[in-house]
């Protein structure tokens, strides 16, 4: 039964490389927040006739002492153009981080984050926690940690992104102690996190994406910080525990991945280069070369998008400093543009 799954995996995945090619031209996007001196790691969502944005206000990339932690904004808006504050949550002593919002199974909307423990500006400690939207009293709750299967728990595991399909969450937990392995779990609930393989791969491999096809293939876009840098694609069919990985040509962080069609994505990344980093889409599918699509109006610290589909548009969110500070940005961009 393995080599059968190996085999009809392999025969659909290929080598993947991205490759740059000429851009689009780009709809200026616009700054939908700056409220806070460092305001960046966005993530988006359309949920019961609103646009929730989320992402992390601090003084700064990282704390430096104690009373510049993180905490986690939550913006609305019903037209993408005129944004209110919704939910500001915080946690005492921990710099919560890279929030990520989706809708589980039972309807209700979860924002997953990191939370990080600190000692001065070390790092001694991180728990993911979630917290839930109560539509009637319009306000998230207190942030709780996850509980991840003992069998891999440690106390510095970071459960970076959640995907549902039908009525499981799926996401790829990595951890400090053992930085070359991550692993995939599945949550029913969003709180409680099963193991379901163990993944070996090289580069230290950290923020990941997860994306379930319609014929139940999982893909996986991930970053590695070690070796080569180079980010990986990844693929598998179920029961998950067979993967096979590619390098995608480049290094690439705060990566995001949304499905065009059954074999086509849209991927947004923050792309490195010795000038400077900055904000870029690709599309391409599993069996072709990848191009670069779009440059969006970024720079310096930068990327941690949100995509979504929202009628003839795609709409992107994330963050850059290229006029200053890091501001969160949202980019409107007709679907044509990027499937033309």
């Amino acid at each position: 039964m393995v080599e059968l799954i190996i085999s009809r995996v392999l025969a659909l995945f290929v080598p993947v490389i991205f490759v740059s090619s000429g851009f689009a031209q780009v709809p200026k996007p616009i700054k939908i927040w700056d409220s806070a001196p460092h305001n960046a790691f966005t993530d988006l969502i359309y949920f019961e006739g609103k646009w929730y944005c989320t992402f992390r206000e601090a003084p700064g990339h990282v704390p430096m002492k104690k009373g510049e932690e993180g905490k986690i904004r939550v913006i609305v808006s019903e037209d993408g153009d005129h944004w209110e504050s919704f939910a500001l949550l915080s946690l005492n002593n921990y710099d919560l981080r890279d929030p990520k919002i989706s809708m589980a199974a039972n309807g209700k909307l979860m924002l997953l984050m990191g939370a990080s423990n600190y000692k001065g500006a070390e790092l001694i400690g991180r728990q993911s926690h979630v917290s839930f939207l109560n539509i009637n009293k319009k306000e998230f709750s207190e942030p709780k940690p996850v509980k991840i299967d003992t069998d891999i728990r440690t106390d510095n595991d970071w459960l970076w992104r959640v995907t549902w399909n039908g009525k499981f969450g799926y996401g790829i937990v990595y951890q400090i102690e053992d930085p070359g392995t991550i692993h995939l779990v599945r949550t029913r609930n969003g709180k409680r996190y099963s193991s379901i393989a163990v993944m070996e791969v090289s580069g230290i491999p950290n923020e990941a994406t997860i994306r379930v096809l319609s014929d139940n293939r999982m893909v996986v876009l991930l970053r590695r910080e070690g070796g080569d840098q180079e980010g990986y694609i990844g693929v598998s069919e179920e029961p998950f525990d067979q993967w096979f990985w590619r390098k995608i040509g480049f290094r690439i962080g705060g990566p995001d991945l949304f499905i065009l069609s059954n074999a086509s994505f849209l991927a947004g990344v923050r792309v490195y280069r010795e000038d400077d980093n900055y904000m870029a889409l690709y599309t391409g599918n599993l069996t072709s070369k990848w191009k670069e699509v779009m440059l969006l109006p970024s720079g310096g610290d930068t990327s941690y998008p949100g995509i979504s589909i929202y009628g003839d548009d795609i709409w992107v969110s994330y963050y850059s400093s290229h006029e200053g500070k890091a501001a969160i940005y949202l980019a409107k961009i007709p679907l044509e543009l990027i499937t033309g």
